[in-house]
């Protein structure tokens, strides 16, 4: 299939900046208004790419994806800068990506793992790299510009974490002992690199599979605890995809079984106190199955945009779609696949 990256009032009004502050939404929320169309521009189209995730820096707009390939996008030019990063003979696949004021980062799937970094001399440097044959990262973002963390499945009895301390010179992988085993099964998906929420120095991953939980850390990773989520589960499809959190206490999860897209029962849920419990809303409304879910920036926490593997044939014309669920006092904009 024609694998399309699209420039989208998605991304410019459905992604927030992981560090705003309560006080950046709340200052936002009379500044912008809400909104019940998406309008589609066809940016990049290329066949042979695969892209799961995607980094809005500043105006502009990176990506990193399979062949070794990312690129970024200048919103000013409308142009492209494209690149290549090999490891010897091996063109990784990148899943995960994430910046801070200084530096671009992307994490391949598979093993080795490998991660990569901007470096001083204007090429990419190798800041980590992991042999188990395990190995296989899904997501990645930092706390601030010194903090970050990556996530992946389990190697050893517990999920992968890797965390820097040094702004993304150097990463340690956490010790299991420091992590709630994992069940029989329990994974995650690289799916949209949205596995992980982070909110000030509060951290929720989630994870999917046979088993569908949310691990939550206070303190940027020094310790954990874990929580059940009500969402569909108990096959390698199935399970949580996304996850994001308003502030502290309001956090919205999604997924579902993605050979079963059109299947909306079990697959989104809310939390009103941190993520320790969750409540499954809209039950039988769409949105089905999606990879990818983000409260709407300026909306005072009750609008939320879902997304999916959209637009897999080509556009012709930019569209518009209208697709809105009514979730309580929440709403959702739904991007729906065609």
């Amino acid at each position: 299939m024609k694998k399309l990256v699209l420039l989208l009032l998605v991304l410019t009004a459905g992604c927030k900046n992981n560090n705003e502050s309560e006080a950046d939404d709340s200052a936002s929320t009379s500044k912008r208004e809400k909104f019940s169309e998406v309008h589609i521009e066809n940016i990049l189209e290329d066949d042979s790419l695969s892209i799961r995730a995607i980094q809005v820096i500043g105006e502009n707009l990176a990506f990193a994806a399979n062949k070794g390939t990312y690129g970024l996008y200048n919103a000013t030019t409308k142009t492209w800068k494209t690149n290549t990063q090999a490891y010897d003979s091996i063109y990784p696949e990148f899943r995960a990506i994430a910046s801070t004021s200084n530096d671009f980062f992307m994490l391949g799937v598979g093993s080795p793992a490998l991660l990569y970094k901007t470096g001083n001399n204007g090429q990419l440097e190798l800041v980590y790299k992991e042999d188990d044959e395990k190995a296989f990262y899904d997501s990645m973002t930092f706390w601030n510009d010194t903090e970050g963390i990556a996530m992946g499945d389990p190697t050893d009895g517990c999920i992968s974490i890797i965390i820097t301390r040094d702004a993304g010179k150097n990463w340690k992988k956490l010790d299991c002992e420091q992590l709630p085993a994992t069940a029989d099964g329990e994974a995650a998906f690289a799916a949209s690199n949205s596995n992980i929420a982070i909110y000030k120095d509060e951290t929720w991953i989630l994870t999917g599979g046979m088993k569908s939980r949310i691990l939550y850390s206070p303190d940027k990773g020094k310790n954990w605890k874990i929580f059940d989520t009500p969402l569909v589960q108990g096959t390698a499809t199935s399970g949580g995809y996304s996850v994001d959190f308003f502030n502290s206490e309001i956090g919205f999860i999604i997924g579902g079984d993605y050979t079963k897209s059109k299947e909306n029962n079990g697959n989104k849920a809310i939390t009103k106190d941190g993520g320790k419990t969750w409540n499954l809303i809209a039950e039988g409304q769409e949105p089905g199955y999606r990879s990818s879910v983000r409260f709407v920036p300026g909306s005072d926490g009750n609008m939320l945009l879902s997304i999916t593997c959209i637009f897999c044939q080509p556009l012709g014309q930019p569209r518009r779609f209208v697709s809105v669920s009514f979730v309580g006092s929440n709403f959702i904009v739904n991007v729906p696949p065609t």
